[in-house]
Formats: C-alpha cells, structure tokens, sequence
C-alpha cells in the first residue's frame, strides 16, 4: 500500500492485507509492524481461518448484513482499528473505559467485541451523517458499556 492508502485503503487491499498477514504466519515468515497485530487479531477468531485460506475465492466475496452475514473483514479489521486506538489511548480515556469493561466481562476477548460495537455504531453514524466520528459520544458509549 502506498502512503496515502494507509488511511483509505480499498476493500481489495484490507482484504489482502489479512490474507498475507495469514500467509506469512502459515509460512513461518516474520511479520512486519501491524501485520504483527493483525495476526493477534485473525488467531482471535478461528471462525475466520477458513476465509483466509482461500483468497481466490474470498477476495471478491460480498457479504449482506441484512441476511445474518458477518463481514469477516469488517470485523478483524475493526479489531484493528480498536487495537491501534487502545495501544495509543486515542481518543484520550478509550484505555480506561476498555480497562473497566474488561474487567466487567473477566475476559478480554469480549470485551473487545463490546468495545467494537460502540466503534461500528460511531463509524455507521460518521458515514450516515457525511461528519467526524464523535469521539466524545463513543467514549460515553463504552463508558455506558463499562458500567453495565
């Protein structure tokens, strides 16, 4: 990817980007920079392995979330976002909340998948409404979700 497509990458290159994350690992190659977090992410969810074994039939695949279809690639690469955002605590207070839900659930993992519905709802909302992401309502979102 070049420079600029790190902050807008196309499906076609999210999607190559898990599918050689998981070739490199299968292989035994190091990984590089997020590909190390992304691996992290994808040895998450077992569910997904079978997708990523097989690009020349994934790559392409469309998903409709109206039919009960999950978005293997929306979803790890959600996990990506909300590590990267984690790792640096941004917005500002996301480390924190995060700190309290996974303490509420007891586990990680789900934690994580609570977490990642308040980031869906906040990029759905962003799109919806052709405006920022409001960091301010997603922090109280995970802070309602840390609370119980």
């Amino acid at each position: 990817m070049g420079a600029t497509d790190v902050f807008d990458p196309t499906r076609d290159q999210v999607r190559s980007f898990f599918f050689d994350t998981w070739r490199k690992y299968r292989a035994g190659t190091p990984l590089a920079g997020l590909e190390a977090i992304g691996l992290d992410v994808i040895l998450l969810h077992p569910e997904y392995h079978r997708v990523l074994d097989d690009p020349e039939k994934t790559l392409a695949q469309e998903y409709f979330p109206e039919d009960g279809e999950t978005n293997p690639f929306l979803h790890l690469s959600l996990h990506l976002a909300l590590e990267e955002q984690l790792s640096i605590d941004q917005p500002p207070g996301i480390a924190g909340h995060f700190a309290t839900l996974a303490a509420r659930h007891g586990e990680r993992h789900a934690a994580l998948h609570e977490a990642l519905e308040c980031l869906a709802e906040t990029v759905w909302r962003s799109q919806r409404d052709r405006a920022a992401p409001d960091g301010a309502a997603y922090l109280e979102c995970l802070a309602r979700r840390a609370r119980g």
